[in-house]
């Protein structure tokens, strides 16, 4: 059972959007930049402008990066395209980590040659104070549209221009302290312009690390443990799962994926364990909203299950049912006797085998029963067509509401259906009793009606009695 993607149209314009203006910006900065630094000799402007060189990259690649995320799954991505994102962010790690390692060794070499002339002028100051508003902005923006959508590409990015700012900031400081070393004549203050760029590369290479750890636990898989345990609390909270057996979440750009299997117990229907799984989805997606979830059931012994519960699960497992199941306690152990109803064209050597196989897995699932009876019946493997009703059927109608009158408990039959198949004749009817009788009342009445009704009319063969409430018949 799956969900429906994160990814909507909406959001993806919007992506692509925002990624687009960051990159104008990324390059307007590049350009002004290198002009500043080339204009000025300032190695910490010529490093930002580098720094803006590789931002620019990067948010190409994460341009075109959530263009490919949105696109959906087909058969050669089963998962969709999420992880794009992720490489992304990965590659602009390794941009990052580039430019950090050029800053430093240039910065250096200009110390060990001393070659640290610098033609100070405000125009370097001003477009550098430009950056730090252009970097404000666009962190803020791609942050909000990172939040809402989920997407690492976007969140890297935002991460990754908050930092420009202070690397920036310490640029300026070390423009301002060369200017006021020459202007002072403080020597040392000379390499404030180079400690400056060292400082900036330093902050971006933890910076760097830090995402790089972060990237590459998402490529691997790896998902925050409180993110599975959350998951797990919720589907287990659910009536009627035993336990979650296991739980594998992954994550590919804004997507997340998970893959449980639920322990049900095994006296569950079809529908019911459908209807549990439908109730676990819905669990599971207050966990992870909009996870793409998919769910395994097994069935499993319930620590509250019964011997009759234990005895109708061996029977399903070997694919029959059985009624009239009935239990008896003979010196302290247990006797089983029940009905299975088996193709009416089945060998009896081969049925006879099957029933003795039946009893046989039976045992072993309840040690404490001493002996099992089984009742072989044959199941019609046609369609019954009955036939027209004759004189003889009016006189099995009679004498069924004439043996339900003899009960006080039972207010009418109706709905009385007489059918034959072949020699064998069957009889169908709706029974009325009073709202507030018990189910073992109930079952003790129309099971003395079945039998008084077929000393009446030994023909018949099959009765089955439904048993409806008085109120039922009021409306």
């Amino acid at each position: 059972m799956t969900s429906t993607a994160p990814n909507g149209s909406g959001f993806s314009a919007e992506k692509r959007r925002v990624a687009l203006h960051s990159m104008v910006a990324a390059a307007a900065m590049t350009v002004l930049k290198v002009a500043a630094g080339l204009f000025s000799g300032s190695l910490g402007v010529l490093s930002d402008a580098a720094h803006s060189g590789l931002d620019l990259v990067a948010v190409t690649l994460t341009y075109f990066s959530v263009q490919m995320s949105d696109k959906p799954a087909d058969e050669d991505h089963t998962y969709g395209h999420g992880k794009i994102e992720n490489l992304s962010a990965f590659g602009e790690t390794g941009l990052m980590a580039f430019s950090c390692a050029w800053i430093i060794w240039e910065a250096m070499q200009r110390v060990l040659n001393h070659t640290l002339e610098l033609r100070h002028s405000i125009w370097p100051v001003l477009v550098l104070v430009a950056s730090i508003g252009v970097d404000y902005w666009r962190s803020r923006r791609l942050s909000a549209v990172a939040e809402r959508t989920g997407s690492p590409a976007l969140a890297t990015d935002a991460f990754h221009f908050a930092s420009d700012i202070w690397s920036t900031v310490a640029v300026l400081c070390g423009l301002g302290a060369s200017w006021a070393g020459t202007l002072f004549g403080i020597a040392w203050l000379r390499y404030a312009d180079p400690f400056a760029a060292v400082i900036v590369s330093l902050m971006i290479l933890r910076m760097t690390l830090h995402l790089g750890r972060e990237t590459v636990a998402v490529l691997m898989d790896e998902v925050p443990a409180e993110t599975r345990q959350r998951l797990v609390h919720e589907v287990e909270k659910v009536e009627g799962v035993l336990q979650v057996e296991q739980a594998r979440v992954r994550r590919a750009g804004s997507s997340y994926f998970a893959d449980l299997t639920l322990a049900l117990p095994r006296r569950f229907t079809f529908e019911h364990t459908g209807e549990l799984v439908r109730e676990a989805t819905e669990a599971a997606h207050r966990a992870l909203p909009e996870a793409d979830v998919v769910i395994h059931t097994v069935p499993r012994e319930d620590r509250t299950e019964s011997v009759f519960d234990r005895v109708r699960a061996v029977a399903a497992r070997n694919n029959v049912s059985v009624h009239e199941l009935s239990i008896q306690s003979h010196h302290g152990r247990l006797r089983v006797e029940q009905h299975v109803e088996l193709d009416e064209d089945m060998p009896l050597k081969a049925a006879h085998e099957f029933v003795t196989a039946l009893e046989s897995e039976i045992l072993r699932e309840c040690p404490e029963i001493d002996g099992v009876l089984t009742h072989i019946e044959s199941e019609p493997a046609t369609i019954e067509q009955p036939e027209e009703m004759v004189e003889e059927d009016r006189k099995i109608e009679l004498a069924l509401r004439t043996t339900a009158s003899q009960f006080a408990e039972i207010r009418d039959v109706h709905e009385i259906m007489v059918g034959r198949a072949g020699e064998h004749i069957s009889v169908s009817c709706h029974c009325t009793l009073p709202d507030d009788l018990p189910m073992q009342r109930v079952h003790l009445a129309i099971t003395e009606l079945e039998d008084r009704f077929k000393l009446e009319c030994p023909e018949v063969y099959r009765v089955t009695i439904h048993p409806e409430p008085v109120t039922d018949n009021l409306r």
